[in-house]
C-alpha cells in the first residue's frame, strides 16, 4: 500500500524544518533569539498554533527555552547546539516521513510497550504523588470521544496521546524520540485510512484500547500494560494491511 510520506509537510513540520535547518546550519547559536511567533508566522506564511507545536517539540529536544510574557527576556531563546545523538535525534524528525514503515512500528513495538511498562512499574510507588502524571494523556482521549472528529483529526489526537504517555515516563531521550517520530506515525496512520471499511468501527475499537492502556497502568499491572500496548499498536497496522514485523528472508537450500 503506498503511503503518504511524500506529501507535502504540515504546517508545525514546515516551521521545525526551518529552524531545525538553521540550527543545524549554524545560523543559530546558544544565546540567540527566535523571531516571535507573529513574525516566524508571517515569514513562513502559517498560523501562530503551528509556530506554538514547532517551539513545543524544540523546547523537548532541549534546544531552546521559551518564557511568556513581554519584554526583553520574552520569547524563545536558543539554549544548546545540536551535536551527537541530539543531532540525529532532530534529522530523525525532519526525515521521519521517509522511513519504511515495518521499520518504526518495529521501533514503535520495542519503545511504547517498554513505556507502558515503565509507567505501569512506577504507578505501583508509594507514595502515589510519585506516580506518572496521566492527566494530559486522559485529556487527549477525553477528545477523542467527540462524535464529530474526521478521521485526521482523531488520528492527530491518538499521535499526540502517545507522545503524552512518553512524557509521562520523564525519559527525555525516549520523550525526544517519539517526537521525532511523531508526524512519520501520523503519516502512515493516515495512509491506512483508505483500507479501513468501517471507520466507526475501527475508532471505537482504538479508544477501548487507548482506555485499556491507561487503565493497566493505573491498576501497576506492567504485563498487562506491556501486552495493551503491543497489540493496539500492531493491530492497527495488520488490519491496514502493513506488516510491522516482515518476516526475515530465507536461505535457499543447498543443493
Amino acid at each position: 500500500m503506498a503511503s503518504d510520506a511524500s506529501a507535502e509537510p504540515r504546517a508545525w513540520e514546515q516551521v521545525l524544518q526551518h529552524i531545525e535547518r538553521r540550527l543545524l546550519d549554524g545560523e543559530l547559536a546558544p544565546g540567540d533569539r527566535l523571531p516571535g511567533e507573529r513574525v516566524l508566522a508571517a515569514e513562513l506564511g502559517v498560523g501562530r498554533s503551528s509556530v506554538r507545536e514547532a517551539l513545543r517539540v524544540l523546547e523537548v529536544l532541549g534546544l531552546i527555552r521559551t518564557h511568556a510574557g513581554s519584554g526583553p527576556t520574552a520569547g524563545a531563546i536558543i539554549i544548546a547546539t545540536p551535536g551527537g545523538g541530539m543531532s540525529a535525534l532532530m534529522r530523525l524528525q525532519v526525515a521521519a516521513n521517509g522511513f519504511p514503515v515495518a521499520d518504526i512500528v518495529a521501533m514503535r513495538l520495542v519503545l511504547e510497550a517498554s513505556v507502558a511498562d515503565g509507567l505501569a512499574a512506577a504507578s505501583a510507588l508509594v507514595p502515589q504523588t510519585d506516580a506518572p502524571d496521566l492527566e494530559p494523556a486522559d485529556r487527549l482521549l477525553d477528545a477523542m470521544d467527540a462524535p464529530d472528529l474526521a478521521p485526521a483529526e482523531f488520528l492527530a489526537l491518538d499521535a499526540a496521546f502517545h507522545l503524552a504517555l512518553a512524557e509521562a515516563s520523564g525519559n527525555q531521550v525516549i520523550t525526544a524520540t517519539m517526537a521525532g517520530l511523531r508526524s512519520g506515525i501520523e503519516g502512515y496512520a493516515r495512509a491506512g485510512l483508505a483500507t479501513i471499511a468501517d471507520w466507526h468501527a475501527t475508532s471505537d475499537r482504538l479508544r477501548g484500547e487507548h482506555r485499556g492502556v491507561v487503565a493497566a497502568i493505573r491498576a501497576a499491572d506492567a504485563a498487562s500494560a506491556r501486552s495493551r500496548m503491543h497489540d493496539h499498536i500492531a493491530g492497527y497496522y495488520a488490519e491496514t494491511f502493513i506488516d510491522p514485523a516482515p518476516a526475515p528472508a530465507r536461505t535457499p537450500p543447498s543443493r
